[in-house]
C-alpha cells in the first residue's frame, strides 16, 4: 500500500481496495487448496509437491505484479494490479496453505508445537528486519532514479529470493506418515462435484469446532486491528515528527520497523514460549495481549515531539547521540564503499529515541498471536480427528484460519485507507494539517488497543487446556497408533 501511494500516486482509498479485494479472492481459494492437500496421495507426501511448485509460481508472478507504470492512468494501474494480484495469489495459495498444514503436523507434542511455531515465527521476523529498508533503498535517488524504478528492480530481487527459500521446506521438511491416513477423497475431474460437497462438509465440521472459532475470532481482532494502522507509524514519523520531509526522517522509519522485528524475534517470542510452557497457551496469550495494549498507549508519548526534544537535552541522550554518531562515523566509509550509505543514522540534530520505548510492549501482540494461535490450532486438529475421524484436516484448518486472517486483512486494508481519507490525509501533499496528524495519532493507538481488548474477552474461556490436549492425544494413539 505504501508504494502504491508514493511511487504510483494511487488514491488512498483505491490503494486500500487493492490491498483488500484480492484477499477476499484469496480467502476463497485457501479452503480449496487445504482440501486438496489434505487428500493428496503421492510418494512425496501430501504437502511438499504443492509447496515446491507454488514457491516458483509465487516468485515469478510477484515480479510481474509490480510492473506498474506511473505514466499510466490511475484506473489502468488499479485494474492491472487488481487482476494480477488475484493471479499471483493463486500461486501463493498453492505454496502457503500446504506449508501451514505441514507445520501443524510436524510434531504431535503439546509443548513442542509451541517451540516449533516460535522458531517458525522467529525466522519469519528476519524478513521483517529486511523489508523496512526497501522504503529507504527504493526512495534513495542515488540508488534509483525514481521510486517506480526501485519497485520494479527490487521486486525481481524479492522474487528470486522467495523462490530459493520457498522450495526449501519442500526439500527438507517431513510431515506425518500419510500411508496410514484413511478415508481420503479421490481428487479427479470426474469427482469434482463430490469433492466440493466433501469440502463444504469439512468446512461445516471446522466451523462447529468452538475452540477453533475462538482462535479465529481472536486472531481476526488482534492482527487486523494492528494491520489497519500498520502504515500509520511511517506517516507519523515523516509528517508529524519531521514535518513531511522524507529526507529529514531519513532512515528512522526503517529503524523503527526493523527494531520491532528484532525485539519480536529475539526477545518477545522466547519469553512467550516460556510463558506458554509455564502457564499454558491461553494465559500466555492473555498476558502478551495485555502487554501489547500498554505498548499501544505508550505510543502517544513515544511519538511526542515535545518529549523527544526534552529527552535530547538530557545528558544520557546527548551521550547516546554522540556514541551512535561515533559508531557511524567509523563505519560510514565502509557503507559508502558498499553503496549502503542509506543505512546510516544522523544524530547531529538529536534523535527520536522515545519512539522505540513502546516497541518491546507492542511486539508481544503479534509475536504472541501467531506463535500461540498456530500452536493451538495444531491441538485443535487432534480434537477434530477424535470427533470426526480421518483424514486429518491440517490443511483445511490452516486454510480456514488464514481465511479468517485474510478476510479480516482485506477489511482492515480497506478501512485503513478509509481512515486515512477520514482524517484528511492527502497523499499528494508535502505536509499534513495539525488536525489531520492529531487524528491520525489517535487512530494509530485506539484502533489496535480496542481490538486487542476484545480479543482477550473472546479467549477468556478458551477450553482446550494442556490436560485435555494430552488426553485427546492418548485416545488417538489408542485408536490408530502413532502417525
Amino acid at each position: 500500500m505504501f508504494f502504491l501511494l508514493t511511487a504510483f500516486g494511487m488514491d488512498p482509498f483505491l490503494a486500500g481496495l487493492l490491498g483488500g479485494l484480492p484477499r477476499i479472492f484469496d480467502a476463497i481459494t485457501d479452503p480449496i487448496m487445504g482440501f486438496i492437500s489434505d487428500n493428496t496421495n503421492s510418494k512425496w507426501g501430501r504437502r511438499r509437491p504443492y509447496i515446491f511448485i507454488g514457491a516458483i509460481l509465487s516468485g515469478i508472478l510477484f515480479a510481474v505484479l509490480w510492473r506498474l507504470d506511473p505514466e499510466n492512468s490511475q484506473m489502468f494501474n488499479f485494474w492491472y494490479f487488481l487482476i494480477f494480484s488475484m493471479i499471483y495469489l493463486i500461486g501463493n495459495t498453492m505454496f502457503s496453505t500446504p506449508l501451514i498444514g505441514l507445520g501443524y503436523e510436524m510434531t504431535s507434542d503439546y509443548n513442542e508445537r509451541t517451540r516449533l511455531m516460535a522458531f517458525s515465527q522467529t525466522m519469519g521476523q528476519i524478513a521483517w528486519m529486511i523489508v523496512p529498508w526497501f522504503w529507504v533503498i527504493i526512495a534513495d535517488p542515488d540508488m534509483f532514479a525514481t521510486q517506480a524504478e526501485g519497485v520494479h528492480k527490487m521486486s525481481i530481487v524479492v522474487a528470486g529470493v522467495s523462490i530459493i527459500l520457498g522450495i526449501m521446506p519442500a526439500l527438507v521438511c517431513k510431515g506425518i506418515d500419510s500411508s496410514k491416513m484413511e478415508n481420503r477423497a479421490t481428487i479427479t475431474f470426474k469427482t469434482l462435484w463430490s469433492n466440493l460437497k466433501e469440502l463444504f462438509a469439512g468446512i461445516v465440521q471446522v466451523s462447529k469446532n468452538k475452540p477453533f472459532m475462538k482462535l479465529c475470532g481472536a486472531t481476526f481482532l488482534v492482527f487486523n486491528g494492528y494491520q489497519m494502522v500498520a502504515a500509520f507509524s511511517v506517516y507519523i514519523i515523516v509528517f508529524y515528527m519531521y514535518g513531511g520531509s522524507y529526507e529529514g526522517a531519513g532512515t528512522w522509519p526503517a529503524w523503527f520497523s526493523m527494531m520491532s522485528a528484532i525485539l519480536t524475534a529475539f526477545l518477545v517470542i522466547p519469553i512467550i514460549s516460556a510463558l506458554a510452557n509455564k502457564f499454558g497457551k491461553r494465559k500466555a496469550f492473555i498476558i502478551s495481549t495485555v502487554i501489547s495494549i500498554v505498548g499501544y498507549l505508550l505510543k502517544w508519548w513515544g511519538f511526542s515531539n515535545e518529549l523527544n526534544a526534552a529527552f535530547n537535552e538530557t545528558k544520557f541522550a546527548q551521550a547516546l547521540n554522540q556514541g551512535v554518531a561515533h559508531v557511524f562515523e567509523f563505519i560510514n566509509p565502509t557503507l559508502e564503499n558498499w553503496n549502503m550509505s542509506w543505512f546510516s543514522i544522523d544524530t547531529s540534530q538529536g534523535a527520536p529515541w522515545l519512539m522505540f520505548i513502546p516497541l518491546p510492549f507492542i511486539a508481544f501482540g503479534i509475536g504472541g498471536l501467531f506463535t500461540l494461535m498456530m500452536s493451538m490450532t495444531a491441538d485443535v486438529c487432534d480434537l477434530d480427528e477424535l470427533k470426526n475421524g480421518m483424514p486429518r484436516k491440517e490443511g483445511t484448518f490452516g486454510a480456514i484460519y488464514w481465511w479468517m486472517v485474510k478476510l479480516g486483512q482485506a477489511i482492515a486494508l480497506v478501512l485503513g485507507g478509509l481512515v486515512l481519507k477520514l482524517v484528511g490525509f492527502d497523499q499528494n501533499a508535502t505536509a499534513q494539517t495539525a488536525e489531520t496528524l492529531s487524528k491520525l495519532r489517535i487512530a494509530d493507538i485506539t484502533i489496535p488497543a480496542f481490538t486487542a481488548f476484545i480479543a482477550i474477552v473472546v479467549m477468556w474461556k478458551y477450553s482446550l487446556t494442556e490436560k485435555k490436549a494430552r488426553e485427546i492425544k492418548m485416545k488417538l494413539v489408542e485408536r490408530r497408533g502413532e502417525l
